[in-house]
């Protein structure tokens, strides 16, 4: 069979199963990322090994795609009004949850001996949360009060952070796995972070400015496209952090560009088939025996990790003189981990192929709990915080 009709067939079954898996999760109430996971588990080499020839060539593709998309959307929810609306608790909270979370997870792993390099890598990725998961558990829930205005901000604001944090993690395990401690290696860490910066604001304003003249109706889905297409592909040439270039540009668009809401919200129609391939190829990514040899380093990723934004969130919420409801349960609300931090475990598999498998099973693995208990544990924080009620009780009584 020729290559381009594999590839056809391949897109086009992975997307149709996609939508039955979306119904399948609607019935069950299961997360859709864990059923896609556990799709892609199937499907996959360590599964019946469903998959066409082609399909692992498509990986680095569709995971470059996917990030483009989420980074863009991230950035898109650090506009100056919405930041204002909550000051110095969303800046503390999220940088300390951020922070003490990484700090936790490698030093932890360190005592546990796992190799250095391995551990900054987990300790990076554990910084990243689920913007999607937490938002959807708010609208279930109906909830609405401080600490759920702040805590939104707070969940789309931490990636930022563990972005940047996870670049130097990226930078640090790249010295540990044997680079020389040297000026070059220094400046390119720098340049790493630094000129993410550049591309990001280099072509988020020149964006900004097309956006305003775009009327609406026009194409503004195509600017989007373009810009975030331009982007990566800058991105990847000039060697940057593709995942926060692409993110501060979505910033910059939000805060220099009028009808910026619409922009992304044209990005959001498009953004679910990406999704899908993307979580889909994580899960067909997934190696067995990895993950019968390295249980014990999960374990304890996932606790190191629930310590971690407990700690944190309560930490940042002391030093800002946070409401006590957020001090108690905003790290508590900030467990579901999903496409971000599959997205930088799979960075760390394409730079470090010898770590790779570890830390990728370590996530993926790590990702299925959080996802099944993460949500959980974001509606305990929203009814004890006080911002929501328990509406299948109260559906309940109103039946007696």
């Amino acid at each position: 069979m020729a290559p381009l009709a594999e590839s056809f067939i391949l897109i086009g079954a992975i997307l149709l199963s996609g939508l039955a898996i979306n119904y399948l999760g609607r019935m069950t109430r299961l997360p859709r990322v864990t059923l896609l996971l556990l799709f892609g588990f199937l499907i996959g080499p360590s599964g019946f090994n469903l998959l066409l020839s082609n399909g692992e060539a498509w990986l680095p593709v569709v995971t470059d795609l996917a990030l483009l998309i989420i980074g863009f959307l991230l950035g898109g929810q650090l506009s100056k009004a919405n930041l204002q609306k909550h000051g110095l608790h969303v800046f503390y909270i999220s940088l300390a949850a951020a922070l003490v979370t990484a700090l936790a997870v490698f030093f932890g792993l360190l005592l546990l001996g796992v190799r250095p390099e391995v551990a900054l890598l987990l300790a990076g990725i554990a910084t990243a949360t689920a913007p999607a998961a937490t938002v959807d558990i708010v609208h279930e829930m109906k909830a609405e009060g401080v600490f759920t205005r702040t805590l939104l901000s707070i969940v789309a604001i931490d990636d930022a952070w563990g972005l940047m944090i996870f670049s130097i993690m990226l930078t640090l395990a790249g010295l540990y796995a044997g680079e020389a401690m040297s000026t070059a290696a220094l400046l390119a860490g720098v340049w790493d972070i630094a000129g993410a910066f550049v591309v990001g604001i280099g072509l988020g304003i020149p964006a900004a400015f097309l956006a305003n003249r775009i009327r609406s109706g026009e194409a503004t889905l195509v600017e989007a496209i373009g810009a975030v297409l331009l982007c990566g592909g800058i991105s990847l040439a000039v060697d940057v952090a593709l995942l926060l270039a692409v993110m501060v540009m979505g910033a910059t668009i939000a805060n220099f560009s009028r009808p910026h809401i619409r922009i992304f919200h044209e990005m959001e129609q498009i953004a679910w088939p990406f999704m899908i391939m993307f979580f889909v190829f994580a899960g067909a990514s997934l190696h067995v025996d990895v993950l019968f040899q390295i249980g014990f380093v999960g374990v304890a990723y996932i606790a190191l990790r629930i310590v971690g934004k407990i700690a944190g969130a309560w930490l940042g919420a002391v030093i800002s003189s946070a409401p006590d409801s957020l001090r108690k349960w905003t790290g508590i609300a900030m467990m579901p981990q999903a496409g971000v931090a599959l997205g930088m475990a799979l960075i760390a598999d394409q730079r470090f192929p010898e770590f790779g498998n570890i830390v990728l099973t370590v996530v993926i693995g790590a990702v299925v709990v959080f996802e099944l208990f993460g949500p959980i544990m974001t509606r305990i924080a929203l009814l004890r915080s006080g911002d929501a009620e328990d509406l299948s009780r109260k559906e309940t009584m109103n039946r007696e």
